[in-house]
């Protein structure tokens, strides 16, 4: 594979619109290649887009809408692409979505996004700052950038992906101790884990395209690249997979154990009333006509009240042995 730099000579420019347009725009062009970069895009950088460069239109309205799902338009000049990556809420311990769109043209990438994708901020900053960066991701077409961005967006969701299996490991000590009420933690993970696989699993698909899309904008072989980046994708899948394998045993684990103890708890308070019920039986003598000791119209026998306490200890008696023939006890 020949990944040498081309021997022509690369001039780099950076720019930004000016205050008085009002346009969040960012650009880097070098060695005949221009990365267009726009945060939180609005109408007006939308416009921008219109007047300079044959997009379509409805690719256009797309940049703006968040109910688009990842997918690819091709066309005959350029491709547009719709990503979505997760970013994590450490506040509400939730994933959200975050919309990339893509037009890729053989001398232009056009990237917009809301700023949350630090990976990709981070690599256009490096750009900006460093030959060395550049060299290395626009020597080789527009096709090669897109794939530095992705690649680069793919590794850092493993940093997510290590906050969700940590707390996989949180939430199975609570599942299995008794002093802790493990239904919520349980819940809400199992939703974030939920949440991540419905937008990492949709974008796989749309990335199993990139290698034979964007042949016509890569000036090298890049099936070994595209190879590997399909691998760590996969491997994110199956990990999201396996998360959610497990937070499925804990959560049929915590409703056993909690089944269980709300049996046990019921099973002691019944056997309580049971055992209290024949002196419950023995107070209500009093309503009857036979004579107790401190009954206020007439004096009875103090040996008939020995003889009601002793029918009712038997009685207590036979039924907590029963209980533990049973096993209930």
């Amino acid at each position: 594979m020949n990944l040498n730099p081309p021997k022509s000579v690369a001039r780099m420019t950076v720019s930004r619109e000016t205050k008085a347009e009002q346009l969040n725009l960012e650009t880097i062009t070098w060695g005949g290649l221009t990365w267009v970069n726009i945060e939180n895009p609005t109408k007006r950088e939308i416009e921008h887009l219109a007047r300079h460069y044959s997009f379509h239109p409805f690719d256009l309205e797309d940049c703006l809408s968040r109910k688009q799902r990842p997918k690819v338009d091709e066309y005959k000049d350029y491709l547009f692409f719709i990503f979505h990556f997760p970013v994590y809420n450490k506040t509400t311990r939730t994933s959200t979505h975050s919309q990339l769109s893509v037009f890729i043209g053989d001398k232009y990438l056009i990237t917009l996004h809301s700023g949350k994708l630090r990976s990709l901020g981070k690599l256009f900053r490096d750009c900006e700052a460093g030959e060395e960066a550049r060299q290395a991701n626009f020597n080789y077409g527009s096709g090669h950038l897109l794939y530095r961005i992705m690649d680069r967006a793919v590794d850092s969701y493993w940093s997510i992906l290590n906050k969700i299996l940590g707390l996989l490991e949180d939430v199975e000590d609570s599942v299995f101790d008794e002093r802790i009420e493990a239904a919520h933690e349980v819940a809400v993970l199992r939703r974030d884990i939920i949440t991540q696989r419905r937008i990492i699993f949709p974008m796989r698909v749309v990335m199993t395209e990139l290698e034979n899309r964007l042949k016509r904008f890569t000036k090298t072989d890049m099936t070994v690249y595209y190879g590997d980046l399909m691998d760590h994708m996969n491997k994110v899948c199956d990990t999201l997979d396996e998360c959610k394998e497990v937070i499925e045993v804990y959560k049929d684990a915590d409703f056993v154990l909690g089944t269980d103890r709300v049996n046990h708890i019921l099973r002691i308070l019944t056997i309580m009333s049971s055992i209290v019920l024949p002196f419950v039986v023995v107070s209500s003598f009093y309503g009857m006509n036979v004579r107790l000791p401190g009954g206020l119209e007439q004096q009875g026998s103090f040996w008939t009240f020995i003889a009601n306490m002793v029918v009712a200890l038997l009685i207590s008696g036979t039924m907590l042995f029963y209980f533990r023939h049973r096993r209930w006890i």
